[in-house]
């Protein structure tokens, strides 16, 4: 354990901005590797944030069904054109960025006025075509975040004159990990780890797993500094209610239960985790055509899922 090292073996990068790293974790104690391999991958997923267009304001647009007279996409093929940009950023604020162009022209994501914190990482991609000489005027709104937002749960003061986009921040787009027997001159066994990772540009692998690293690093000194003060109140958390904050924006398809349990709770206006854990276990079962066998399944994906358990 003592000679636990780290390499990395691989660093390019790929179409469109993506980079591949592959790293190899050398001299860990057997079962080592499943652990610290799980737990680097969930962290590359789900704790590294991002910065990403959260709402746009388009001129001459009041909805995303409308349709601009010379532009060749329509608004809903734009906005989902625009989710394919990829920023660096500098700083976590909100920021606002412009884009102007009159046609003819092709619009691509370098014709867009941003703040000097912020860079894009794929300046060709393709926004639109204006095939007239009418004008493309678009405002941005860029945040920063972790996991992803969706548009139906964005809330700002300008919410009345921007269109709200479901919004992925993580620059993560996949981690791979597998792991190997090492046998020495004594028949000794050692594992060594190797993780294949993939972002989308905005951070290099390289800065991805030191990020990871540093996360769980964080994560445990903080439990071990808390032990003592959280001992006196272990009994009272166990009695209060489940935090529904951290729930707010997994919507339900999450948890992809069967069709009877995934149609009721929609009929009840429950659309998200959070929406659910609001409901008592007795007030689930009382929801029409929500039996006991659908209710087990809930709790049952519940725990599995995200460890919450309801009784």
């Amino acid at each position: 354990m003592n000679n636990i090292s780290i390499k990395c073996l691989k660093s390019e990068k790929i179409k469109s901005g993506t980079c591949y790293g592959q790293f190899l974790i050398n001299s860990l104690r057997p079962g080592q590797g499943i652990t610290i391999g799980n737990q680097l991958r969930r962290v590359l997923l789900g704790d590294l944030g991002g910065v990403a267009i959260s709402a746009v304001r388009i001129a001459g647009v009041s909805h995303e069904f409308s349709t601009l007279p010379g532009i060749r996409e329509d608004i809903l093929e734009i906005l989902l054109n625009l989710k394919g940009i990829i920023f660096k950023s500098q700083t976590k604020d909100i920021q606002f960025g412009r884009l102007k162009v009159q046609g003819p022209n092709v619009v691509t994501a370098d014709l867009i006025q941003l703040p000097q914190t912020l860079e894009i990482v794929n300046p060709n991609h393709y926004i639109a075509t204006i095939s007239t000489s009418n004008v493309l005027e678009i405002e941005f709104k860029f945040e920063y975040g972790i996991g992803y937002k969706l548009a139906s749960q964005t809330f700002s003061e300008e919410a009345n004159n921007y269109l709200q986009l479901d919004t992925i921040f993580m620059p993560v787009q996949k981690v791979d990990f597998k792991i190997e027997n090492v046998y020495d001159t004594s028949n000794n066994i050692t594992e060594r780890l190797f993780i294949d990772i993939w972002t989308n540009g905005s951070i290099s692998p390289n800065d991805a797993i030191e990020s990871a690293a540093q996360i769980s690093v964080d994560l445990f000194t903080l439990l071990i500094n808390n032990k003592d003060t959280n001992e006196n109140n272990q009994l009272e958390t166990k009695t209060q209610s489940i935090s529904i904050e951290p729930y707010t924006n997994i919507a339900i398809e999450e948890l992809q239960l069967s069709v009877r349990a995934y149609n009721c709770l929609k009929k009840a206006q429950i659309n998200t985790v959070g929406d659910l854990l609001q409901y008592s276990p007795e007030k689930l079962q009382e929801l029409k055509n929500f039996g006991r066998k659908s209710a087990d399944e809930v709790f049952s994906t519940l725990k599995n899922k995200f460890g919450i358990i309801l009784k």
